[in-house]
């Protein structure tokens, strides 16, 4: 077999597991490292059996995505990431932040407290302004209406 027909299997067994991006990604890297072993001096022959059969190959490559979540149209890596715990509760993967609902209510409560603070603080420094204001206009409304 020579590396043309070495990679035309790869390919067509890559096509049946893997989305053309990653086929093509695949297809390229073999391609490279056929060229570079061969210019190291190896014989082509020797490069290839090397790398062994086209689907074995294939088949380890599918494998190893399918591992890493990274086949398309699916939602391997989502699978992967979660693993069922009682109860329909999920538990997350290893190195995923899991905030508990109780610190998120904190969170909450203090921004609502914080924001009410702002306000009557607003309210408050304006006061002394806004008051007199009012009761002039008030004083101003009653005046007009007893003419």
């Amino acid at each position: 077999m020579d590396r043309i027909e070495f990679i035309d299997k790869l390919q067509h067994a890559l096509s049946g597991g893997l989305g053309s991006a990653a086929v093509a990604e695949n297809v390229q890297y073999y391609r490279e490292y056929i060229d570079v072993e061969i210019r190291k001096g190896r014989s082509e022959e020797e490069v290839l059996g090397s790398l062994g059969d086209p689907r074995l190959l294939a088949k380890s490559i599918i494998e190893a995505n399918k591992r890493a979540g990274r086949i398309e149209g699916t939602n391997q890596n989502y699978d992967e990431e979660t693993v069922e715990r009682g109860f329909g509760e999920q538990e997350p993967a290893a190195g995923a932040v899991r905030v508990p609902g109780w610190l998120i209510w904190l969170i909450v409560v203090v921004v609502f407290l914080l924001i009410i603070g702002v306000v009557f603080s607003v309210i408050s420094f304006l006061a002394p302004i806004i008051i007199p204001v009012l009761v002039v206009l008030l004083l101003i409304n009653f005046f007009k209406g007893r003419k």
